[in-house]
């Protein structure tokens, strides 16, 4: 028989005895189980306060006197079956013991290119049937087995992403993705959504770099990266026979930039840490990810607005969102923001970078979870083939 804990005086909350443990009286585990048992969110509300009220101050209450508390609310509205309290499932990875989460397995389902909705509600179906099935503790790689094998009745895609993802999160070499696109184009917010559904906590701007190294570097050393990439042709001297001074001069600005992109890079793979790189100065061909081949799973995507318009409503949205008067400043620019625009899908097409047209949010970081994803099962299988030979 497990031991039963004791009251904690500092914590004085009423304990449910089900004579084999205690563990604390929860309301919303009361609502819950009376709706698995047929009753309405309304009644179980109500029965679980009433439950709650009539028990306050006590410091054990019986499972069996709950049941009787509930048959007299509710009577026959219910199904006869007995009250569930909360049991904990213990996931078992080796000799550690982690209690079963499904805000975390919905995590990891996000990865997999997943909408949040769904994601948690598959996190719930699980759950559910581990419940179902009496389970109190399961082997971490049974759980992601019976994850997968619950997605693959739905979409073997979405299952492929999942089992791709949890992969690569027991491999030894962090994952770096790169997202470069002009001004304007959305790279940022999607940077931070698509860390967000990764699990990824480092996301860092050029911005930030180019910011650090005007620090360190002067104007008069390296006036490309005092201006911004579109305006950076007014800081540089001797462009008058250039062809194209804001594609120059910009080109410039990202030479300088590299050399702290790099250095992040490198960084990243010295501390085993996966991050998200985001900016325009991350620009195809001064950035080579074959240099961190073998130590970082390096993935490479631009992203872009192809419809002019849609760089005014950005613009506004930036304007309200920093408290500044950006969008004149971005509007006079427009002309060489565009020029770099085409310049960067130019270069993503003579790399072979996929390219993110952003005219959906949402789309827009389910593609880039798919190339995510896409990218290492890929990285995989030549990994595995490689091994073969």
């Amino acid at each position: 028989m497990a031991e039963k804990r004791g009251r904690d005086p500092k914590n004085p909350r009423t304990m449910v005895d089900d004579g084999a443990t205690q563990r604390p009286f929860m309301r919303g585990i009361i609502v819950h189980s009376l709706m698995s048992r047929g009753a309405g969110f309304d009644d179980a509300y109500r029965s679980a306060t009433a439950i709650r009220d009539k028990i306050r101050g006590r410091a054990v209450v019986q499972r069996d006197e709950i049941a009787a508390m509930v048959d007299e609310l509710l009577g026959d509205s219910i199904e006869a079956r007995p009250v569930e309290m909360p049991r904990t499932i213990d996931v078992i990875d080796g000799r550690k013991r982690t209690p079963f989460s499904k805000g975390v397995l919905a995590q990891s389902l996000l990865a997999a290119a997943m909408a949040p909705d769904e994601a948690f509600r598959s996190a719930q179906a699980i759950e559910a049937t581990l419940h179902s099935r009496l389970i109190r503790e399961i082997d971490r790689g049974d759980l992601r087995n019976l994850v997968y094998q619950n997605l693959e009745r739905t979409s073997d895609r979405v299952a492929g992403r999942y089992q791709v993802w949890r992969q690569f999160q027991e491999s030894d070499k962090p994952m770096i993705l790169l997202l470069v696109g002009a001004a304007g184009v959305g790279k940022t917010a999607l940077a931070q959504e698509v860390s967000h559904r990764l699990g990824i906590s480092r996301v860092v701007s050029t911005d930030a770099i180019r910011q650090v190294m005007r620090i360190m570097l002067s104007k008069e050393l390296a006036p490309a990266i005092h201006a911004s990439s579109y305006d950076a042709y007014r800081e540089v001297a001797g462009l008058d026979q250039s062809e194209d001074p804001a594609i120059d001069a910009f080109r410039q600005q990202a030479t300088t930039v590299s050399i702290g992109v790099k250095a992040m890079m490198d960084r990243a793979v010295e501390e085993n840490t996966s991050m998200i790189l985001e900016g325009v100065s991350i620009l195809p061909g001064l950035i080579d990810p074959e240099a961190w081949r073998g130590s970082a799973h390096v993935i490479f995507l631009a992203v872009a607005t192809l419809e002019d318009e849609a760089f005014e409503g950005r613009f506004e949205k930036r304007e309200r969102a920093g408290g500044r008067r950006l969008k004149h400043r971005y509007l006079e620019n427009l002309d060489s923001i565009l020029r770099i625009q085409d310049h960067i899908l130019e270069l993503a097409d003579h790399y072979g970078l996929p390219i993110v047209d952003n005219d959906s949010f949402d789309g827009s970081v389910l593609s880039i979870l798919r190339h995510v994803t896409e990218s290492l099962r890929k990285e995989g299988e030549a990994t595995d083939g490689s091994r073969e030979a």
